[in-house]
């Protein structure tokens, strides 16, 4: 399989550590602005070719993975699929998903993002284990081919990842949430806090780890950071509003002074975070359902986005198209009991029929 990958930073050079280390005759090829980093990259094993134009990157590629910051993503997309091979797949890394998807209806493009990564950026850092056990979301759209979705798929749970189907306006919506909120919060933090001392002009007192935890990533890099807050403003703007609203509640209970409300308060965050945070590993039986649905474009992500929205994790797939190309037989690997039970109730509540062998 040769693989193409734009880009070789941290997630795009470990895209290419983990594909040599687990993908049969993996054959990674790399692409960006600098031969320096390139060549760096090919030294520490994460490329075996450095290309020196995107059409050599793409000649023959069966995956293409583009890297770009993501207010460059869109661009590189379109660029990519004008010189891919017509049965490659082409995805992406971004963390919002939005704009990417809307502006691309090739059937080859599948919108990704790694839930995965570090604070240190920059091919030296990457690591061949950086995806194991993490969540990828894919966001497959109506015309996104079945096939190239299934490889894709495939690919990401051979490389150690989880893959999840969600739907763009989705993803962007829970990223506001769990990620870029933070990130805002943490800003907001520094400066309040930069602030109060400057007024007072008290000296910096030694700050305990309740303020070095929830603002570990003020100021991350703003290079990556302005691309996502501009590409994602109205979900984080809309989040910063509902927060807003929840803290006046919190100055408003704390005003009050009623002992019994303030711990019932932090007691349902602790039970709220316990909850979050509660991992739904995979593990036990793996089980293999089968599901006739018709060959129609489309109903591949029309089953796995109704999976992924309900928190089923496909370890893999695999695609039959049947004799006649009128109908097909989709298998999926669910671990877990509960979760291969839910899975039989949502494709069913498709009209799809499910068997277990």
């Amino acid at each position: 399989m040769r693989i193409a990958v734009l880009g070789v930073g941290l997630i795009g050079g470990s895209i290419g550590l983990a594909a040599k280390r687990d993908v049969e005759g993996a054959e990674v090829v790399g692409f960006g602005r600098s031969p320096e980093r390139l060549e760096r990259a090919r030294a520490l094993g994460a490329i075996d070719v450095a290309a020196g134009s995107l059409a050599e990157a793409l000649d023959g590629a069966a995956v293409c993975f583009c890297c770009a910051p993501v207010g460059a993503l869109a661009d590189q997309i379109a660029a990519a699929l004008a010189v891919a091979p017509e049965d490659c797949v082409v995805t992406d890394v971004g963390s919002t998903k939005g704009e990417v998807v809307a502006a691309c209806s090739d059937q080859r493009f599948v919108g990704g993002h790694p839930i995965a990564g570090a604070e240190t950026a920059g091919v030296e850092h990457a690591r061949a284990d950086l995806f194991e056990d993490a969540t990828w979301y894919l966001t497959p759209a109506a015309a996104t081919s079945g096939v190239l979705y299934e490889r894709l798929h495939r690919l990401l749970a051979a490389i150690g990842a989880r893959p999840v189907a969600i739907d763009a306006d989705s993803h962007d919506r829970l990223l506001a949430t769990v990620s870029h909120l933070p990130h805002v919060l943490a800003n907001a933090l520094v400066t309040q806090a930069a602030g109060a001392l400057g007024e007072e002009g008290a000296a910096l007192p030694r700050v305990g780890p309740s303020f070095r935890d929830a603002t570990r990533v003020a100021g991350a890099n703003s290079a990556i950071w302005t691309d996502i807050y501009v590409a994602n403003r109205e979900a984080i703007a809309a989040e910063i509003d509902a927060l807003a609203a929840r803290l006046g509640e919190a100055a408003a209970l704390l005003r009050a002074a009623d002992p019994e409300a303030i711990t019932a308060w932090n007691e349902r965050a602790a039970d709220a975070r316990r909850r979050l945070l509660e991992a739904d590993l995979a593990g036990g039986v793996v089980h293999e359902l089968r599901t006739t649905v018709p060959n129609r474009p489309g109903i591949v992500a029309e089953v796995a986005l109704a999976l992924g929205k309900a928190g089923v994790n496909i370890v893999d797939m695999a695609l039959a198209p049947a004799p006649d190309m009128l109908a097909g037989e989709i298998t999926l690997w669910i671990a877990g009991d509960g979760p291969a039970g839910r899975a039989r109730e949502l494709i069913d509540a498709l009209g799809f029929p499910v068997v277990e062998p």
